[in-house]
This record gives structure tokens, C-alpha cells and sequence, in this order.
């Protein structure tokens, strides 16, 4: 059974600034399927939670890469997936915030 998907405020806005980002440098038909992407990786994760890599264990944190340049990180709970950050992977591991 799919979970219910919560975004996080900092996801919410990291995955709008590369929406911008994108339409302002790459154009419509880019964006538009980087947003294609993004939903089928939810619905994905939704169905099967430990899809993604375990990132951080003892948070229970798991990530997936949506692009070359862009990983998603989130928590499962029984009913929930919890959406935490999209992540730029060209920024370095250092800065990762969850």
C-alpha cells in the first residue's frame, strides 16, 4: 500500500529554486521533465519505502538520486514517507542537510 507523502518546507523550496533554475537557463521542455521525474520517484518511493540507499542509519534516512546532479533524501514512517532535502551532489558531501 503507497504511503502518504509529506514535503518538508526545505524540500518544498530547494524543489522549487531548481524549477527556476531550470526554466530560466534550460527551458520548459527540461523542467517539464524534471518535474516527470521527480513524481515518479515519489510514487516509487511511496510504493516500495527501502527503495533508497540508507544515508544515514540512525535517523533512519534514505536517499535516491533523481538526476546526475540532484539526490532526494527522505524518512519513512508507517503511513508516511517524509520528503527532507533535494540535494545538489556538485556542492560536496559536506554540506548535505537532512
Amino acid at each position: 500500500m503507497a504511503r502518504k507523502i509529506i514535503w518538508t518546507k526545505r524540500a518544498n523550496d530547494k524543489l522549487n529554486q531548481v524549477i527556476n533554475f531550470l526554466e530560466n537557463e534550460w527551458g520548459e521542455n527540461v523542467t517539464r521533465s524534471f518535474v516527470i521525474r521527480v513524481h515518479s520517484v515519489v510514487n516509487l518511493i511511496s510504493e516500495h519505502p527501502k527503495i533508497g540507499t540508507l544515508e544515514k542509519p540512525e535517523k533512519d534516512i534514505r536517499g535516491f538520486l533523481l538526476t546526475k546532479h540532484n539526490r532526494l533524501f527522505y524518512r519513512t514512517t508507517e503511513t508516511e514517507i517524509i520528503i527532507l532535502n533535494l540535494f545538489d551532489t556538485r556542492s560536496g558531501s559536506k554540506k548535505r542537510k537532512f
